[in-house]
């Protein structure tokens, strides 16, 4: 401990808060903004707001960061974690310069090199050695350094037969790894990176992850990762933070964080939401009628039981041919599927409907779905409302495969139904 506190601090965060504003700032004319200010002086509806959409979140604000307090020193890897929407890209904007803190201070003792996604800082037209001397002078190198570390460089990238092609045509693999390549070895005190070692194939992220351990301790340079792949972040972080709703709810070691973070997503797991006051960023949406509650019956399921469900449903007049679709995702946020309910019609009014999902083909894990209500009438679809990441829920299997119990990583997620066997008859062959 005491070895820790004599390290120089490389960054410290007090009291920073970032707020963002909602909706439209604009209809793009002196003319349309002062009618539209002057319609809600004197509390009356929007005069250029469409028809049929509902009111513009005009100058109404979300907080994505809320007092963060934070001190990092020299040569620490340091995890991030969260759910979707938690604050943790924002952050790291913050401390790449990308944004700057509605409120707060934020002192930056070094260079940071960012990865917050695949690509950042590349210019397509440019061959990948090109790339590299400019991201090198970016952070203030000249070419006589940057033509010191060039041959180690191409080297772990693993793309020396592409290093002259424009990257524009690389994979989104061959972006990661040389990106990658180019932020390990540049000189920078900073290292960030949100979620990049997901493009990459499993050789080349423990190739990044030893690469990384080996920058903090020999040349004492500092690692940010933000990743929902809590393997790689135990293989790579001391240390971890929680975020949650824009502030810090936990801040230890490493297994101790991922053991809170497991425990508190099981208790933030609600059973019923009011979900009404959500904010719709979808400008497609007709506004006739929209999904105010939910109610999750059974969150935690066995590979048998069904997941159940249900919705309090708001309509403006009634609707013929209504459905929900689930969008399904697995705990790191990847699609794994679609599927939709049965037609209904709702009434004028408020509507209660009882749902029920199937969850057979799921292996154990956690799994979260997107909700659309939309309706069908004429050949034409259309969406009334769509929440995104609403409905969280995790299957656990008891059933045994092989001798052992269903694993997601090794297996995926989905669990097909077994191959059926027979002797073929000769009509067969």
């Amino acid at each position: 401990m005491e070895e820790k506190q004599d390290r120089k601090v490389i960054l410290r965060l007090q009291n920073i808060s970032k707020e963002y504003r909602l909706g439209q700032i604009g209809y793009g004319t002196l003319n349309k903004d002062l009618q539209s200010w002057w319609a809600r002086v004197r509390k009356k509806p929007d005069p250029n707001l469409k028809l049929g959409k509902e009111q513009r979140l005009y100058g109404d604000t979300i907080q994505a960061l809320r007092d963060i307090n934070l001190t990092v020193r020299q040569g620490e890897r340091i995890g991030i974690i969260g759910g979707n929407g938690a604050g943790k890209s924002t952050l790291l904007k913050l401390i790449s310069r990308v944004t700057v803190p509605t409120t707060g201070s934020l002192d930056l003792y070094g260079r940071v090199t960012s990865m917050l996604e695949v690509g950042t800082g590349f210019h397509g037209e440019m061959t990948g050695k090109e790339n590299i001397y400019l991201n090198g002078s970016i952070l203030g190198m000249s070419s006589r350094e940057i033509d010191q570390k060039l041959e180690k460089i191409i080297e772990f990238s693993e793309v020396r037969d592409f290093i002259d092609t424009p990257v524009k045509r690389y994979s989104s693999g061959m972006y990661v790894k040389l990106a990658f390549a180019v932020a390990a070895h540049l000189d920078s005190e900073i290292i960030i990176m949100d979620e990049v070692l997901a493009v990459g194939d499993e050789a080349f992220q423990k190739k990044c992850i030893r690469k990384m351990r080996e920058v903090a301790a020999e040349e004492n340079r500092t690692v940010l990762y933000v990743s929902h792949n809590m393997k790689t972040v135990r293989e790579l972080c001391q240390k971890c933070i929680v975020l949650s709703e824009g502030r810090i709810v936990f801040e230890g070691e490493t297994e101790d964080t991922i053991g809170y973070y497991r425990d508190f997503l099981k208790s933030s797991n609600p059973s019923s939401r009011n979900i009404g006051g959500i904010v719709r960023r979808d400008n497609d949406l007709s506004g006739l009628c929209r999904i105010t509650d939910l109610t999750i019956v059974n969150h935690q399921l066995s590979g048998s039981e069904p997941l159940r469900f249900t919705l309090r449903l708001q309509a403006e007049k009634p609707v013929t041919n209504a459905a929900i679709r689930l969008i399904i995702c697995n705990g790191i946020g990847q699609i794994l599927g679609m599927t939709s309910s049965d037609f209904f019609d709702l009434s004028q009014g408020e509507n209660l409907r009882l749902f029920s999902l199937p969850t057979e083909c799921l292996g154990t894990g956690n799994y979260i779905s997107d909700l659309v209500l939309f309706s069908y009438n004429r050949n034409i679809q259309t969406r009334h409302d769509f929440l995104s990441k609403v409905l969280p829920f995790e299957v656990v299997r008891s059933e045994l495969f092989f001798g052992k119990k269903w694993a997601s990583r090794n297996w995926g997620n989905i669990v097909f139904p077994a191959v059926r066997t027979q002797i073929p008859e000769d009509e067969d062959l």
